[in-house]
């Protein structure tokens, strides 16, 4: 008679997506900034890891188009864990992508 052995499972990290990267980042900065956060703006792989960028609304003003704004940029290690972070540049809504950051 053979005899059935029990393995235990094995456990393997899990492999982040550009999506559960995203929202890793996000989550990251919203904790870290207590700020709200408009949405990720870029996610990208970057030294067995991700680099993720985060609008955030730095000062409602009103009207809202002089909101001021902001993107951070986290990076993550492979398993989505937030290594550092530093915010990148700050504008007004009205402005975009198409004024001077401030």
């Amino acid at each position: 008679m053979a005899t059935h052995e029990k393995r235990a499972p094995t456990l393997t990290a899990p492999t982040l997506t550009a999506a559960t990267a995203g929202g890793a980042g996000l989550r990251a900065i919203a904790e870290l900034t207590a700020k709200d956060t408009e949405g990720v703006t870029s996610v990208e792989p970057a030294d067995g890891g991700w680099v993720v960028n985060v609008e955030v609304v730095e000062d409602r003003r009103i009207p809202s188009s002089g909101d001021i704004l902001a993107i951070y940029e986290a990076q993550l290690d492979a398993g989505g864990d937030l290594q550092s972070y530093r915010r990148l540049r700050r504008y007004r809504r009205a402005n975009g992508d198409y004024g001077q950051a401030l």
